[in-house]
């Protein structure tokens, strides 16, 4: 498995990507989640490969969604999961206290 994704960044949601058969571009997105995710900027272009190492999700379950529905919709991490969110909540919590 080889894909030529194109990455998309949302404008609106800090975090929030689409990736998209670069070939296929955003043809088989929908029109409500281009509205709820914005005008799409151009992030990156990548080979997506089963040895591939993307940073919050497996290039496996990103091919599938691709083959599937032809787009992957990557949500930013919510803050109790993300470990440097957590630290700032922390701090935070210390200087209020």
């Amino acid at each position: 498995m080889k894909i030529i994704c194109q990455i998309y960044r949302s404008p609106k949601e800090e975090g929030m990507y689409l990736y998209v058969k670069k070939e296929e571009g955003l043809t088989k997105v929908p029109d409500a989640l281009l509205t709820l995710f914005g005008k799409p900027h151009p992030a990156m272009v990548i080979v997506l490969t089963p040895e591939k190492k993307l940073a919050r999700v497996s290039a496996a379950k990103v091919a599938e969604s691709l083959e599937a529905q032809g787009y992957y919709l990557q949500m930013p991490p919510r803050a109790e999961q993300d470990p440097e969110m957590q630290d700032i909540r922390a701090k935070n919590s210390k200087l209020s206290g």
